[in-house]
């Protein structure tokens, strides 16, 4: 498109209205606000979701603990396969004081009762689940910043389309009162 193609709404024409100079403004704001704020808001969503993974990570620490019973055997599986992801299961475990807990933990569903697996805590013993693996921090990171740039052009993108059809409303009223005005002025008959 060439320069006196774009510029043209913004010249000086006696025919041009204040709205018609805010309707042609505004799709190259909001192109420019989608360039800034989407990447922008991608990032900061991302940054937050790894932040959240990487804290986790170094706030839970493992125990080693022993099944107290045999978990629940899954539908469509059994009592031998692996199939599936983890069950829960109560284990029991021994704090560094030498206090014993139990407690309901996820474990492969392919372990029985007297099987050791590790349960996480955190730092007052608490029992807690498995933190995310790096790559799964990664794809929620993916995943988060993703969601958040594409809702940020869909909400400029849908804020953009209602401002240029308020603006159309406001051009649309004014030139309705304008030729009920003429009309009248010329001796036309209202309807």
């Amino acid at each position: 498109m060439r320069l006196p193609a774009v510029l043209a709404p913004r010249r000086h024409n006696p025919l041009r209205r204040r709205a018609d100079v805010l309707r042609s403004w505004l799709l190259p704001a909001t192109g420019v606000l989608i360039a800034v704020a989407a990447p922008a808001a991608g990032w900061t969503a991302a940054d937050a979701v790894a932040t959240a993974a990487a804290h986790q990570i170094t706030t839970r620490h493992g125990v080693p603990a022993v099944l107290v019973r045999d978990p629940p055997v899954r539908i469509g599986t059994g009592p031998t396969e692996g199939a599936g992801g983890p069950v829960h299961a109560t284990v029991r475990w021994t704090l560094p004081d030498g206090t014993r807990h139990t407690g309901e933990a996820a474990v492969p569903p392919a372990l029985r009762a007297g099987d050791r697996t590790t349960v996480w805590l955190d730092g007052h013993g608490a029992l807690l689940r498995d933190p995310v693996t790096p790559g799964e921090a990664a794809a929620g990171s993916i995943a988060a910043g993703t969601v958040a740039g594409c809702g940020t052009v869909l909400l400029l993108v849908g804020a953009e389309r209602c401002g240029a059809a308020l603006l159309d409303r406001r051009c649309l009223d004014r030139w309705e009162r304008e030729w009920a005005a003429a009309d009248g002025h010329l001796g036309h008959p209202a309807p």
